[in-house]
């Protein structure tokens, strides 16, 4: 696989494409090993590959889920129009089924079925409103490219000439459309000559911070340098770290945020040591329907992920596992929050209900 998104002058290859009216996913279990695409044939599919990664990061399912709602729904194009509609509702709400804790994905998802709702009165058969949903999610997608650019224009300036920038798990170009969220400000500040290093934490237990983003990040010629989660309050330690930007899969109306496992402890550490944390996100990641952080419905994972590295068992067989894919930062620690809007600062609860609400 060759094709390539290009930005802000670098190639990165794209987390997922809607080619000839059919959704094609980059397999990202796969990297950094094997670049490998592939065509998602059924809805059952597009479940799975986004329950099992193969497509993630909080922008990119959502997109995934609202192409994704299109494949489930072609087999039936020439239904009466009201089963067909009844039948984008229940499809939407399966492919909601697979991952509980990034609201993108149901965003994108009620999205799809409020338009469809608005828009079947005005179409003519079944056939007519599959185009209608296409061309939907087809704007979805392009939202979010412009999305993540506003992101990056409005993160580029906290990044300072020789400093050193640390991010946990992967919210870049391979998590959404094409910049990327966290990533986005790296892009464009290096685009611009502005010489900085990047510290990214490998994100145990799948490794997301080593097999991506150190990928993509060293594939676009950033400086980038991979690190153990736990040796990031050494890094800090030393002076090497002057700002830290994650992504997100949730903000709460409070500013408490979930993130990928591992990101709270990061925002304490940065506490400790006085470096500016920021979340980079785009607004249909901010719930203002959720009060709190501890309203956020956590997934909990397979403990095979943690008893595994790779092939290779780490763990006693039959040992007990917890294994929560996120943790919830509490807003208190975040100096703001970096999205398409501009920079939000606190107090959260005014200042995300006014620019989101």
């Amino acid at each position: 696989m060759n094709d390539t998104n290009g930005i802000a002058g670098y190639e990165v290859v794209k987390s997922l494409r809607w080619v000839d009216g059919g959704l094609v996913i980059l397999d990202q279990t796969l990297l950094p090993v094997e670049i490998v695409e592939e065509r998602q044939e059924s809805v059952e599919q597009v479940w799975d590959s986004i329950k099992r990664l193969k497509v993630r990061g909080a922008p990119a399912i959502g997109i995934a889920g609202a192409y994704g709602l299109l494949v489930g729904l072609r087999p039936f194009v020439g239904e009466a129009l009201g089963a067909f509609l009844s039948r984008v509702e229940s499809t939407a709400a399966y492919i909601n089924s697979s991952r509980p804790t990034a609201v993108n994905l149901s965003w994108a998802l009620k999205r799809m079925v409020a338009f469809a709702k608005e828009r079947a009165p005005k179409a003519s058969d079944s056939a007519a409103l599959y185009a209608l949903l296409e061309e939907e999610a087809v704007r979805i997608h392009d939202e979010d490219r412009a999305i993540c650019r506003a992101i990056g224009e409005y993160g580029a300036g906290l990044i300072k000439p020789s400093s050193g920038v640390l991010t946990h798990c992967n919210a870049g170009a391979l998590a959404t459309s094409e910049l990327g969220t966290a990533l986005a400000p790296m892009y464009i500040a290096h685009s611009r000559g502005v010489p900085f290093r990047i510290y990214s934490d490998e994100t145990r237990p799948l490794l997301q911070g080593a097999r991506l983003t150190s990928f993509e990040l060293k594939q676009s010629g950033l400086d980038v340098t991979l690190i153990c989660d736990n040796m990031a309050a050494f890094v800090m330690s030393k002076g090497l770290v002057d700002l830290c930007i994650v992504g997100c899969d949730r903000v709460a109306a409070n500013g408490d945020t979930a993130n990928k496992i591992g990101t709270m402890g990061v925002a304490i550490l940065a506490k400790h040591f006085g470096i500016p944390f920021y979340v980079a996100c785009p607004s249909s990641t901010v719930d203002l329907a959720t009060a709190v952080g501890d309203d956020i419905e956590i997934e909990e994972r397979e403990a095979e992920e943690v008893t595994f590295f790779g092939a290779r068992r780490t763990g006693p067989e039959g040992v007990k596992v917890r294994n929560p894919a996120f943790d919830v930062t509490p807003a208190g620690l975040i100096a703001g929050f970096i999205t398409e809007k501009g920079v939000i600062k606190p107090p959260y609860s005014e200042n995300l209900a006014r620019h989101f609400g």
